[in-house]
């Protein structure tokens, strides 16, 4: 039996990872900042296998050394751990701390430890396509790409900016200490949620079924997160995985998911118009060949709303108005 540590388990992609895990026979440790919360354990120690399998730690990303017991006798190392949300006023307190020092410190804990084989970095879209290219309908965005910190800085994306910076300094210093590492550059990720309480990207498809008189004007990637987690194990478990994999089932519009909730639910009361009248951000294309390669599957986006839907208000995070 294998063990493996997942960082920041409690969140969105990692509470799957965790379950799929489990389902698969590993042994997992398991990192969360308070293990006395019930709202960010008891989804987790609900799962099959986890009375015999896992083990809730606290250990603080921005607290050195915290994460020495958590990958103690690990065989790989999943990172997931880093905060993601809007309306940032310390953007260096908020995001980029954690993301940034959080993985050189989980990452200073994997270089004490020889049992680990391979570290599995959730890294992000967003430090892939953020630069000064174009993101035009015939440009395809691959794994070569890297966003731009200055550019980050301009636009004052400040979690592209984290997850960018993070990504950067993983490499730089994996290779220095000779770590296996490779990393999963999901996109927006939606689907059923685990945990009671609402994620940032799920928010995101709320808002639009939550009395939302406008669409915005933006064009996301969009994956669903059982494909994220299955695709964090398959980078652990194929001894050929290396380097980068983006994870973009597909790249829409918010017209577009407006139009997949409409087919889906007709009688909700979803927003008609655009928050502005400028042209649409146009759409753009994400490489599936070394996702695919890797052996991942893509749910459909349809799919994908659907479940995050189904999932909101089985969580009672919404109660459906529908159109008069």
């Amino acid at each position: 039996m294998k063990t493996v540590c997942v960082t920041g388990a409690s969140g969105y992609i990692a509470s799957w990872l965790v379950k799929f895990l489990l389902q698969r026979g590993y042994a997992v440790k398991a990192s969360v900042r308070d293990p006395h919360d019930p709202k960010k354990t008891q989804h987790l120690l609900a799962l099959d296998g986890a009375k015999e399998r896992l083990q809730l730690i606290k250990a603080n990303l921005l607290e050195e050394g915290s994460f020495d017991s958590v990958v103690d006798g690990c065989d790989g190392v999943f990172h997931t751990a880093s905060p993601f949300y809007h309306g940032v006023t310390d953007p260096q307190t908020e995001l980029i701390d954690p993301a940034l020092k959080g993985t050189l410190n989980v990452l200073g804990s994997c270089a004490k430890t020889p049992s680990i084989k391979r570290v599995v970095l959730t890294s992000s879209v967003a430090a892939v396509a953020y630069n000064s290219k174009p993101r035009t309908p015939e440009v395809v965005v691959d794994e070569t790409w890297w966003s731009d910190p200055e550019i980050c800085r301009e636009m004052q994306q400040w979690y592209v900016l984290s997850k960018t910076l993070a990504e950067e300094a993983a490499w730089k210093f994996v290779k220095e200490k000779g770590i296996d590492m490779v990393t999963i550059n999901p996109a927006m990720v939606i689907g059923p949620l685990l945990q009671p309480t609402l994620n940032t990207s799920s928010a995101a498809i709320l808002g639009l079924i939550n009395d939302a008189e406008t669409y915005p004007n933006s064009t996301f990637g969009w994956i669903n997160v059982k494909d994220v987690a299955n695709a964090h194990i398959l980078a652990f478990e194929n001894t050929s995985a290396s380097g980068r994999y983006c994870l973009v089932e597909s790249v829409a519009h918010y017209s577009e998911i407006v139009n997949v909730l409409r087919e889906l639910y007709p009688t909700y009361q979803l927003p008609e118009k655009c928050a502005d009248d400028k042209p649409f951000v146009p759409k753009y294309q994400v490489s599936k060949e070394k996702a695919k390669s890797l052996g991942v599957e893509f749910t459909t986006l349809k799919e994908g709303i659907k479940e995050t839907v189904e999932s909101l208000k089985e969580k009672n995070l919404f109660k459906p108005k529908s159109a008069i």
